[in-house]
């Protein structure tokens, strides 16, 4: 029974370094270089369009925060109100 249970481990293992081995030989030859290459490059658009898409936002959010510090969304004066009037100064006001 030992020598049967020892027979089969040494074939698993024997078909499963014989499948790692193929891997390895097919990853090495030209075509799988080149399929390596292809998703290594598809990785990095992805990487690079995820980046540019963070750029964005954080430039949007930046935006906004600068229009609310120097008012430029605020609503724009009524036509009579004091501060439009040619040569008003801050000291008149």
């Amino acid at each position: 029974m030992r020598r049967l249970f020892w027979l089969a481990m040494g074939i698993t293992i024997g078909a499963l370094v014989v499948r790692k081995l193929s891997a390895a030989a097919e990853k090495m030859n030209p075509a799988g270089i080149g399929a390596s290459i292809a998703e290594g490059l598809r990785d990095l658009a992805d990487a690079i369009g995820d980046f540019g898409a963070d750029v964005r936002e954080a430039m949007s959010e930046r935006e906004l925060e600068l229009r609310a510090g120097t008012g430029l969304d605020a609503p724009l004066p009524a036509p009579g109100d004091a501060s439009l009037r040619r040569g008003a100064h801050a000291a008149d006001l």
